[in-house]
């Protein structure tokens, strides 16, 4: 992340990046009309910090740039599950990633279960909001980091677990997701995929045995809320030839 917060916003002279606690709260809502909302999972309540419209944030120069949208502010079903599903998972001593961490739902609840998270995201706001939506919720801030999954860094690691909700929404996308979970995942690490279904989900399929990982089983959950209905694939996926149950 560079030094300076938000070049388009130069009248805030500290990088968020060195903000934590109420201090970063603080300048979030200096930085967005901020909504809350409660989300109640297995036997916890999260309350998440958002911006009140994801459409204010829509930029024409990140579209014409690469045709980045601001989907990391509204809060998708797909996340909820994850993060419901992580609830029940054994943290303690364990890393885990998450591609694509938006508002921070599934990395709130990773902390709460006791992982050493990294949250990543292409957009330097969500990762800030995100750190500071598992903060509130939990008392532990995770690792964040800028990630562009078609420039994949040497550098980030390896991981006990990997995590995404809903990132498989574009077919070059299915790829690229596919290639950065196999590259991310430790040897005998688990990958934990949601999604709603979407037209590329095809694609991500055909292209995990290209990477060597297999799909170890699938659940779904029906998701209805409102207009909003969603029959909900939570995947679990391995490398090739791994040992041990998923």
């Amino acid at each position: 992340m560079t030094d300076a917060l938000f070049s388009e916003y130069p009248r805030r002279l500290v990088p968020l990046r060195a903000l934590h606690g109420a201090a970063l709260d603080d300048a979030l809502r200096q930085r967005f009309t901020l909504a809350e909302e409660t989300i109640q999972l297995e036997d916890r309540a999260f309350v998440l910090v958002k911006p009140a419209n994801a459409d204010h944030l829509i930029s024409e120069a990140d579209y014409v740039m690469d045709e980045r949208l601001p989907y990391w502010a509204d809060l998708w079903p797909s996340s909820r599950i994850l993060a419901a599903a992580l609830l029940r998972e054994a943290g303690a001593g364990r890393t885990l990633l998450e591609l694509g961490c938006g508002l921070g739902l599934p990395t709130t609840a990773a902390c709460a279960a006791g992982f050493s998270v990294t949250a990543t995201d292409y957009y330097e706001d969500s990762l800030h909001v995100a750190r500071a939506n598992a903060a509130r919720n939990t008392g532990i801030e995770p690792q964040v980091r800028m990630l562009n999954w078609r420039e994949w860094p040497d550098d980030v690691g390896l991981f006990d677990v990997v995590v995404a909700a809903d990132v498989v929404y574009e077919r070059e996308y299915a790829v690229l997701v596919a290639q950065c979970i196999a590259r991310a995942l430790k040897p005998d690490g688990v990958a934990i995929i949601a999604d709603p279904g979407r037209v590329a989900l095809p694609f991500f399929h055909e292209q995990l045995p290209v990477v060597g990982l297999d799909v170890v089983s699938t659940t779904v959950t029906h998701f209805e809320e409102g207009p909003v209905v969603q029959d909900i694939q939570l995947m679990r996926l391995r490398h090739m030839g791994a040992h041990g149950h998923a």
